[in-house]
């Protein structure tokens, strides 16, 4: 791990964190693209790699944590009050409360495919083919949103059952997080920034608890002193205010134009790390 590699790779996570590209595919494609033209085998990953992954996510979280931290005081505040007092009629209660439950629906789901996930990190053609499906859930989306002739602006009960699978399933590489949820949220009659919206706050709990349960029970403390720190932290801040740019423009983004130009990307992308990754 050095300089160089840290703000590439801190670029495109907080760059692919928030946009329907998905982050981790890229993280896969850039570090393999590096160990290739720098003749090194793929299926060399050391813990510092894995480690590095999991804080530059951890960057992007903070960025998301400051983006909306007035969304987060109010929704925290109305829970607890909902909570003391049984009442869960307030919309910004029924918000966390809905977090809540998308979060644990994300566990179940993602907890079983972690393995697999981990081993698409050394099959970056097949992190390839999953981009490519996600192409095609992103241009669903936007079609099936067209139904609704009235966008719903909060979300339910059952429309967050549907996000916290879409969310569980891209744990796979490829899949995009943020894409998935956004357009599990279209599904459910939402508009396109109440889904961001939502889709974003619901990766908090389970950012945060990926990157402060993996550290503890999957990286050896006297390993840890021998990694280049001073990267890996130049890569964090890199990708935390990378992302908290991106948040903020792509929320207006979506706010007037649809996700299809994201995925014609992920189209793009994914037949070009299929055929590339096929032949090297």
């Amino acid at each position: 791990m050095n300089f160089i590699q840290a703000i590439l790779m801190g670029i495109v996570q907080g760059l692919s964190e928030f946009l329907p590209v998905s982050s981790s595919a890229h993280l896969v494609f850039t570090s393999n693209f590096y160990k290739i033209f720098a003749n090194v085998p793929i299926h060399d990953q050391s813990s510092q790699e894995i480690f590095f992954d999991i804080m530059v996510h951890l960057g992007t979280l903070i960025a998301v944590i400051f983006f909306f931290r007035e969304d987060i005081i109010r929704i925290t505040k109305a829970l607890f009050k909902a909570i003391i007092s049984r009442d869960f009629s307030d919309k910004e209660a029924k918000l966390g409360l809905f977090i809540i439950v998308g979060t644990i629906i994300t566990i179940f789901i993602a907890y079983p495919i972690n393995e697999f996930a981990e081993f698409i990190v050394y099959k970056p053609e097949l992190a390839g083919l999953f981009l490519i499906i996600t192409a095609f859930v992103l241009f669903y989306s936007e079609r099936k949103s067209k139904n609704f002739t009235a966008k719903k602006t909060d979300v339910d009960f059952k429309t967050s059952v549907v996000i916290g699978i879409a969310q569980g399933l891209a744990a796979l590489p490829g899949f995009s997080r943020s894409g998935w949820t956004i357009a599990a949220g279209l599904f459910g009659g939402l508009d396109r920034v109440t889904a961001a919206r939502y889709s974003f706050l619901l990766s908090i709990p389970i950012i945060l608890g990926a990157s402060m349960v993996y550290p503890l029970v999957k990286i050896d403390i006297n390993e840890a002193m021998t990694y280049n720190w001073h990267a890996i932290i130049v890569g964090t801040i890199v990708s935390c205010v990378v992302g908290y740019l991106c948040i903020k423009y792509f929320m207006k983004f979506l706010a007037k134009f649809s996700l299809n130009i994201f995925a014609y990307y992920c189209l793009i992308m994914g037949v070009f790390a299929v055929i590339f990754f096929s032949i090297f």
